[in-house]
């Protein structure tokens, strides 16, 4: 006779959180993009971002010309308030990760407007490639 246990309910994972994909595939990440250290970006945004967002490193996102690419997914509360994930390219300056951090403190997509400087990071990527990602 087999004794079933009954397995205890997850704990609340609390506040939804906006999920930010940092490409680190063919370009993004690598001696390909010289000048900034990419360790140190990925490390950076980590700390900056251990309270509000998930973030997490995904392979090659298929948009290599606007290398280092971040991806920033809204909430599931900025999605309802019209937010879409946000595509950031060319993200090489130390100092975009604060940026990216105070953006998503703020709310995030849907919820927040960005640093105006992140304006010039946000390109749209084309549909093949959105849904590959955002799905």
């Amino acid at each position: 006779m087999s004794r079933r246990t009954r397995k205890a309910a997850p704990a609340s994972a609390g506040p939804a959180r906006c999920t930010v994909t940092v490409c680190r595939g063919c370009c993004c990440g690598t001696p390909k993009i010289p000048g900034l250290d990419h360790a140190g970006q990925l490390s950076r945004l980590r700390q900056a971002l251990a309270d509000n967002a998930q973030v997490r490193v995904t392979g090659c996102l298929d948009a290599c010309e606007h290398a280092n690419v971040i991806v920033v997914q809204p909430t599931a509360e900025g999605r309802v308030a019209g937010g879409r994930p946000v595509w950031l390219g060319l993200v090489n300056d130390p100092d975009a990760a604060d940026d990216i951090a105070a953006w998503i403190a703020a709310g995030g997509p849907g919820l927040a407007d960005p640093p105006g400087v992140l304006d010039l990071y946000e390109f749209t990527p084309s549909r093949r490639i959105r849904q590959a990602v955002e799905d």
